[in-house]
């Protein structure tokens, strides 16, 4: 990297990265970063990705008035990228008149973009998604809900493709919902529960999806299932990886009640069918002084409604939560499906009370027929993971929405939209425009170019008017110079 960075573009491939040279080119005031990310993330050496993620949040909380751009390796970019190198760094090993002569004939690129000043976007809507499965049995029937929040977030939302966090838990949802309705479907095994299942948008932005759908249930309706009898709310949050499950809830269960059925049944399935599982509880306390909650479940936890959250994270700290590189590599689909099945067989024994009648631990309810599907698993999270999710990106005109609200559809009864916009007057998220822009890249000569094909068209010049100006004398100049000497007899 050059000494003097002011007005320059340093650009900088991710093996090559770090916080320290970014800080410089900051502190320098370059005309711009641009951080070259390989086609083929998963290729990248995992102390590389790891350092990267780690450095994300940092790079976020950094005010800074240098544009700083991320692209994909391509062959174009890489030439660039390459000639800038070799000709910065040849200048080192040589001499000052050297430098001053690569400096005046070698190429340089003018790098340009054509975006306009972002600016905030008014009205823009963050759409969550409901559906039910209404139990048998009564009115007063417990809720259990399930949730998960399918937006994504890193330092560029045009390449945050979220995939363990949260495409592992959409999808994870998305086949309770097709497990559970075909249960649902049969009078001998329709339960005495109602399953509501919820699909939240603006996870990433403090749940602002759940908060809204929280106060449209609570305040302002007076028929809910959220306001009758909850058993619990189990809300899946990245699951796609790991040999461990972490139960997080801010207040430990007590005795007697549905959320410690929950937690007990969920040790007993991992204990008596997958062995190399390590399962346990996070109890961590709501802490309403931080500007962010640390999960999904919390919203639930402040309106008094009993939830947790299960994740093979142990903690809510971890750098690819909010990560560019939470790519599809990520996601194990096997460790996918036997997570799916573990929660699925513990909220079935729960539902429908198998252990009080004696069934063994290791008794298994969806198989054969009713198996998970792991082909169904990899192909959500493929399409999930096939479009970025930021919630900037995501409209409730999007794809992404109405395809989720489709396949809620296929399985589940009275499928809702719920809209959040920011409060006008005071509000908790603002989006911006101009999240990705073109930049071109010029070959240029530097200025210095210019002045020396100056000086040389002077000089000739000035030649040129001394020769005819003084033509006569250079006339015979060269004619004594190439007249042939007489020879003498």
């Amino acid at each position: 990297m050059a000494e003097v960075l002011s007005r320059r573009c340093v650009i900088m491939r991710l093996a090559d990265f770090s916080y320290d040279k970014y800080q410089k080119a900051l502190r320098q005031s370059a005309g711009a970063v641009v951080i070259i990310l390989p086609k083929n993330m998963s290729a990248m050496p995992q102390d590389i990705v790891q350092q990267f993620m780690e450095l994300e949040p940092e790079m976020l909380a950094t005010e800074t008035i240098v544009p700083v751009y991320f692209a994909m390796e391509d062959d174009e970019l890489l030439s660039i990228y390459t000639q800038t190198l070799t000709s910065s760094s040849s200048q080192g090993s040589l001499s000052a008149a050297e430098v001053l002569l690569h400096t005046a004939t070698a190429n340089g690129f003018q790098m340009v973009t054509s975006g306009a000043q972002s600016k905030a976007i008014s009205d823009w809507a963050i759409t969550s998604l409901e559906g039910r499965l209404a139990g048998v049995g009564g009115e007063d029937l417990p809720t259990i809900v399930v949730v998960a929040h399918y937006d994504s977030f890193g330092v560029a939302p045009w390449l945050s493709y979220g995939a363990d966090s949260n495409g592992s838990g959409v999808s994870m949802l998305l086949e309770l919902a097709r497990l559970f309705s075909k249960l649902y479907t049969y009078k001998r095994t329709h339960a005495g529960y109602n399953l509501l299942f919820f699909v939240s948008g603006g996870g990433k932005f403090n749940y602002q999806g759940t908060k809204r759908w929280l106060e449209d249930n609570l305040d302002h309706t007076d028929s809910s299932l959220l306001q009758d009898n909850v058993a619990f709310v189990l809300c899946l949050d990245t699951l796609g990886n790991g040999d461990s499950l972490h139960l997080h809830v801010s207040k430990p269960p007590k005795e007697g009640t549905p959320q410690f059925s929950l937690l007990k049944e969920l040790e007993s399935v991992v204990t008596s069918q997958y062995p190399e599982v390590k399962f346990s509880m996070v109890h961590k306390k709501i802490n309403l002084a931080d500007d962010m909650l640390a999960w999904e479940h919390e919203r639930f936890g402040i309106r008094r409604l009993p939830a947790f959250t299960l994740s093979h994270l142990p903690s809510h700290r971890l750098a690819q939560r909010s990560s560019i590189m939470d790519v599809r590599p990520h996601v194990d689909v096997k460790k996918l499906s036997r997570n799916t099945k573990v929660v699925a067989e513990a909220l079935a024994r729960v539902i429908y009370n198998l252990t009080e009648k004696g069934a063994p631990g290791d008794l298994q309810i969806f198989t054969e027929q009713m198996q998970v599907q792991e082909e169904q698993l990899s192909a959500v999270v493929d399409w999930l993971t096939a479009q970025p999710r930021a919630a900037q990106l995501v409209d409730k005109d999007s794809s992404v929405v109405s395809t989720l609200e489709y396949h809620l559809g296929r399985y589940l009864k009275d499928v809702k939209r719920h809209y959040v916009k920011a409060d006008k007057r005071d509000p908790e998220f603002v989006f911006y425009d101009q999240l990705k822009q073109t930049m071109n890249a010029y070959r240029v000569k530097p200025a210095i170019f210019d002045l020396l094909l100056a000086v040389c068209i002077a000089a000739y010049l000035g030649m040129m008017y001394l020769a005819i100006q003084n033509f006569g004398v250079l006339y015979s100049v060269v004619r004594r110079i190439t007249q042939p000497k007489a020879k003498t007899h």
